[in-house]
């Protein structure tokens, strides 16, 4: 199963990147072909329906079709005042908007839907940026995606990771597994196979 994981940070020291790397790890030792996505690798400008209308920057269609070709995926949302990050946001809206004239990517909702998500999120707060993910959910369950019930918030993120960014905890690493492993569950089941080996 091939599982696509990425986080709404670009910050070099981010809790939610070194978050996406343990997800990462756990699910390659589950036997899934990770893809370990780096959103600062693309060049995607803020979205602007002015700017679409003179052609859709390439990038943008990379990230639809690696979207696409992957039946479940991972994200690692940070909290910024209580909700995710317009980072996180402008690849979405980017991603979910259709190319006029282009006849694999006229729909929006071509790269979403029956997407399997599940939610991690990393705060120094207690919450552990629960509250990313409980509006991040409903965006992704618009946008035809199925979001896992499972998820993992993890507080206290500053003193978290180890010098090696391991998760210092086994409960810690536990809940991630558990949301990966739902994840991958869920998306064999639910992916046509003809999808699943794009």
């Amino acid at each position: 199963m091939k599982l696509l994981i990425f986080a709404g940070s670009t910050r070099a020291q981010s809790y939610n990147r070194q978050l996406a790397s343990v997800a990462a790890d756990l699910a390659r030792q589950s036997g899934a072909e990770v893809t370990l996505l780096e959103l600062s690798s693309l060049d995607i400008p803020l979205y602007n329906a002015d700017l679409e209308a003179r052609g859709t920057p390439p990038d943008v269609l990379r990230l639809k079709q690696v979207l696409y070709e992957h039946p479940g995926w991972i994200i690692c949302s940070p909290e910024y005042n209580g909700s995710y990050t317009a980072l996180l946001k402008n690849t979405l809206d980017w991603a979910s908007s259709p190319v006029k004239g282009d006849s694999q990517w006229n729909q929006g909702s071509k790269a979403f839907a029956g997407k399997v998500v599940g939610l991690l999120s990393a705060s120094p707060g207690a919450l552990g940026g629960l509250r990313s993910l409980q509006h991040l959910a409903p965006l992704l369950s618009n946008l035809q995606c199925w979001v896992a019930p499972q998820q993992f918030a993890l507080g206290q993120a500053a003193s978290a990771f180890g010098n090696e960014g391991q998760l210092q905890h086994d409960k810690q690493r536990e809940s991630v597994a558990s949301v990966v492993k739902q994840v991958l569950w869920a998306a064999e089941r639910l992916t046509p196979s003809s999808q699943g080996q794009q």
